[in-house]
């Protein structure tokens, strides 16, 4: 059964015109492993139009592995998802598929994140750019996408109301600052190229492991 996403079908096709500017559609057998993948919608969109891609999907909540499995249906390029918890280093990662390969060093071309930075604690994003270190290839990149604020500065007010709501639901949340997520970033080798501005106060951040 397919969960519904409505932020999801809004934001596919902005997010989709940025993978388009850097992610390769020729060369071939390219891997691209999602941390959290939501109900399964962007992996499954994404997919068709980078068919020399295969897309791992990943979730630490189960319950939408049925969703992510129905999306999937008939898309040959993505696989069915793993359990992932991010903030742990993947050399501890245990998924049901049981497929070391995925905790290789250096196994992926490209990882992506959508809207998780926000309403997940500090030690994810850690985790993320740890993580991203290790499984990216060299010149790899990693793309997030949700909403940030810049060097300290937090807009329009819509953004600035959200982030209250975020911490009020739980203190670990709230919007993260492009500036701090760089000092985690350079830290793992990780370099911030681009930040493309896109629809509904939202950023594509592009990392590149150097």
């Amino acid at each position: 059964m397919r969960f519904a996403n409505p932020a999801g079908e809004r934001n596919k096709d902005p997010i989709l015109n940025v993978l388009k500017q850097f992610l390769s559609k020729t060369l071939p057998n390219l891997r691209l492993l999602e941390i959290s993948s939501g109900v399964g919608l962007h992996a499954a969109y994404f997919a068709k139009e980078f068919p020399n891609i295969t897309f791992q999907p990943s979730e630490f909540d189960t319950t939408l592995f049925g969703s992510i499995d129905a999306y999937r249906q008939g898309i040959e390029n993505v696989r069915s998802p793993i359990f992932v918890d991010v903030s742990k280093p993947c050399h501890e990662w245990e998924n049901e598929a049981n497929v070391n390969e995925h905790n290789c060093a250096k196994h992926f071309d490209y990882m992506l994140n959508i809207n998780m930075l926000h309403i997940s604690p500090r030690a994810c994003a850690r985790g993320l750019f740890h993580n991203a270190s290790v499984l990216l290839k060299a010149g790899g990149l990693l793309i997030t996408y949700g909403p940030y604020a810049v060097n300290g500065v937090l807009t329009p007010d819509s953004n600035v109301q959200f982030n209250k709501s975020l911490q009020q639901r739980n203190p670990e949340w709230g919007i993260r600052d492009t500036s701090e997520l760089s000092e985690m970033a350079i830290l793992k080798g990780i370099k911030l190229l681009e930040a493309i501005d896109l629809p509904a106060n939202n950023k594509c951040l592009i990392w590149k492991k150097e």
